[in-house]
């Protein structure tokens, strides 16, 4: 009984950020994806269903061979959530959205570089923009692992961000916050060319990120 709340637990999570996602203009009708891990795999959301459609039982479950239980298509993207949970064994959850700032910098094919501190959110001093590759294929698997190297998140160019965290929730508000920044970036560009963070303040920023929050951690987390 409590794997089974446990999977309905899971399978409701990923319907109810789904549709948040959406409410907060990350996504637009079916676009964008969720998925969690659970068991020996993962949970993720079906292809082609709008998040408010979207019902617990039509959440797919993927092995980490990439087969799918029940009779619901996983999204499009599967490859990608499969080769984070993979290669990444911190990841929890990941989240991949079409959102306006970051779908208009990809298309530039360029990276957020530290022009604000934030930027330490995604672990490292930048947010890379991964090549472009057909969406569905194991060709952007291999560009989006690139983008990534040992950060939590990446633009796709000409299409939008994958990113990764701990829990579903903390996917969702790093894909919300790198929207911003992308933003603020552009903003910021449309008047100047933004100062730049040195190499040295954004890895104290990094290392400060990696305790942000944790209670009872002392001054670093504070």
């Amino acid at each position: 009984m409590a794997e089974f709340v446990l999977e309905s637990k899971a399978r409701h999570a990923v319907c109810k950020v789904m549709r948040e996602l959406k409410e907060m203009g990350l996504n637009r009708g079916a676009e964008g994806n969720v998925s969690v891990r659970f068991r020996d795999g993962f949970l993720i959301s079906p292809t082609g269903v709008i998040p408010e459609d979207m019902a617990p039982e039509q959440v797919v479950f993927m092995d980490m061979q990439g087969n799918r239980s029940g009779t619901w298509k996983p999204s499009s993207e599967w490859r990608m959530h499969l080769a984070i949970y993979q290669t990444r064994p911190e990841a929890q959850a990941v989240v991949h959205t079409h959102s306006d700032h970051v779908i208009a910098l990809s298309c530039l094919r360029e990276p957020i570089p530290p022009f604000h501190y934030m930027v330490a959110v995604a672990g490292g001093s930048l947010i890379d923009c991964a090549p472009y590759a057909t969406f569905g294929s194991e060709e952007l698997v291999e560009h989006m692992l690139k983008g990534l190297g040992n950060r939590k998140a990446t633009m796709l160019a000409n299409h939008g961000l994958i990113c990764f965290d701990s829990t579903l929730e903390k996917a969702a508000l790093l894909a919300q916050q790198v929207e911003a920044l992308a933003k603020q970036y552009m903003i910021a560009r449309s008047v100047g060319e933004p100062k730049r963070l040195s190499d040295d303040e954004m890895a104290k920023v990094v290392k400060k990120y990696a305790a942000y929050g944790q209670q009872g951690m002392g001054k670093e987390a504070e």
